[in-house]
């Protein structure tokens, strides 16, 4: 097995492009990321979903996310109007640099481990994310902070493909989507929606 380079090794690649830029676009970005694209973009919305007010908005985009990884796409597709819209590269110079820091001293923790096929495994994290997505919809105060924990460890798991973490992280989005599940249902019994759905 050929181990890839960290990720903030591609981001630092990635860097030397964007200051040779003074405007760049999600595709364009996209495209630099080429493997790394799909989890670097899953890390930014989940820590979206982090952020009350636009939890929903994060979810929705994921579920979009979601469904694509289930269908295997090489990367993210956005709409023409989203993908190329012009944003300065010198903001994007300077997230980048304050970003790779974190993400160097993560990687001391994360690394490849239980190596795992992830192409394969592309769609079954994409079908539990797009499952957590939609749980970061449910209106319920605070509901939106395990979900969005556990698609960050997927995320993270994904870029360095640490399938250790991965596993990690998959059992604990089973145990949330269990434990929101069971929230729902008794919800819905206190409001008395279920006689009228069974």
């Amino acid at each position: 097995m050929i181990l890839r380079p960290p990720t903030s090794f591609a981001l630092e690649a990635m860097l030397d492009a964007v200051v040779a830029e003074k405007q760049v676009t999600l595709n364009w970005l996209l495209e630099r990321l080429g493997d790394r694209s799909f989890g670097i973009v899953l890390l930014l919305l989940a820590i979206l979903g982090l952020l009350p007010g636009v939890s929903a908005v994060a979810g929705i985009l994921l579920m979009v996310l979601a469904m694509q990884m289930m269908l295997a796409r090489g990367s993210p597709v956005f709409p023409d109007r989203v993908g190329e819209r012009h944003f300065e590269a010198r903001r994007l110079a300077a997230m980048v640099r304050r970003a790779v820091p974190v993400i160097r001293w993560l990687e001391r923790f994360i690394r490849p481990r239980w190596y795992t096929p992830f192409e394969a495994t592309k769609r079954v994290v994409g079908s539990i994310v797009l499952l957590l997505g939609a749980s970061l919809l449910v209106p319920l105060p605070l509901s939106n902070v395990l979900p969005g924990l556990a698609i960050t460890l997927i995320a993270f798991a994904y870029l360095e493909e640490d399938g250790l973490l991965l596993c990690a992280a998959l059992l604990a989005a089973l145990a949330i989507l269990a434990t929101t599940g069971i929230l729902l249902w008794e919800t819905a019994s206190a409001a008395g929606w279920l006689p009228g759905l069974l």
